[in-house]
């Protein structure tokens, strides 16, 4: 991990890799010190300001110009912070290796990648998005759509309800994604339709990934599919036109997807991590939301509980065989 870069404060604790050696004070808790020149270089590693902080965020199919909208948060943040701040955009994958690698110290993820940086960089999620398409303010839902049109209805439970699409055409959006395949599969192995991720040509007619959350809505608009699984948040432009939307409605949904949020490597320390947690929390405030807004329509930043929030997620991973 990259000490030079710790200590907004200038005292706050850091874990401090020594040639295999922990020396810390994180959070009050004290780590034996071999000998006394670790104890030194230590000491002198603990007085180094952080002179940089690196924020990534991942490019999204619902934001142009990102990079603008990213450098318009850093400068933000560094004023607040009273140092530089830079921004980088990359994928999921590229902010999780950059935690890893201690090229950032902090990143925007989505859950299943917030597991993974918590797995490689023991990064935590500190801070959840809030959008106004959110259902459940800081949660969301995965839905099965179908054409308007359809006979498949809608009834009284979600067994009897998922029955009805044995043998049709299914339009997931991808394999990794949390809304559009881990949390509708996961329903489908509770409810004993298939018994894990690798047998849905079981129980499906035809399986297909569009590739991202319009294809996977268009495949049932054009008639490719007779259903599709997305986050509920697709079914409005960008993703697709209202005149789809309205060729659309919704058969099922299944609520409590974590919403995306902010999450923090572990080598900062928590004084400094507070600091920089309150400066993203000051996006809330009006002169300054529409700076947060811009980047991906969220509204608001929460505080989260990692593990309380990632449990379904990580519930959902276990039940269709798939390691985060």
């Amino acid at each position: 991990m990259s000490v030079s870069k710790k200590g907004l404060l200038g005292a706050g604790g850091a874990l401090i890799a020594l040639t295999g050696l922990a020396v810390s004070t994180v959070g009050g808790v004290q780590a034996r010190i071999a000998n006394p020149t670790a104890n030194q270089q230590a000491s002198r590693l603990l007085a180094q300001k952080l002179n940089t902080l690196t924020v990534v965020f991942p490019g999204r199919s619902d934001t142009a110009d990102l990079q603008n909208k990213a450098n318009a948060v850093g400068a933000f943040l560094s004023r607040e912070l009273g140092i530089p701040v830079k921004a980088q955009i990359g994928d999921d994958t590229a902010a999780v290796e950059a935690l890893r690698a201690n090229r950032a110290d902090a990143a925007f993820l989505s859950s299943r990648p917030a597991l993974k940086a918590e797995q490689l960089a023991n990064a935590k999620l500190y801070l959840a998005e809030v959008r106004p398409t959110y259902s459940g303010r800081y949660t969301y839902n995965s839905i099965f759509v179908v054409p308007n049109k359809s006979n498949l209805t809608t009834k009284n439970t979600p067994k009897a309800t998922l029955e009805q699409l044995r043998g049709k055409r299914m339009a997931f959006t991808s394999p990794t994604s949390g809304s559009g395949f881990i949390f509708p599969v996961s329903e489908l192995v509770k409810q004993g339709f298939v018994p894990d991720r690798d047998r849905l040509d079981g129980f499906f007619g035809q399986v297909a990934y569009g590739g991202n959350y319009s294809k996977a809505l268009q495949a049932v608009v054009r008639g490719q599919a007779d259903v599709a699984v997305v986050s509920e948040y697709a079914l409005n432009p960008p993703y697709i036109t209202a005149a789809e939307k309205n060729q659309l409605r919704v058969l099922h949904k299944i609520s409590g997807v974590p919403a995306h949020g902010i999450a923090i490597d572990d080598d900062v320390p928590a004084t400094d991590r507070e600091k920089i947690i309150n400066a993203f929390l000051k996006l809330n405030q009006s002169q300054n939301n529409q700076l947060l807004s811009n980047l991906y329509n969220s509204t608001e930043l929460v505080r989260v509980d990692h593990n309380r929030h990632l449990a379904p997620i990580r519930e959902a991973l276990q039940r269709v065989g798939i390691a985060p």
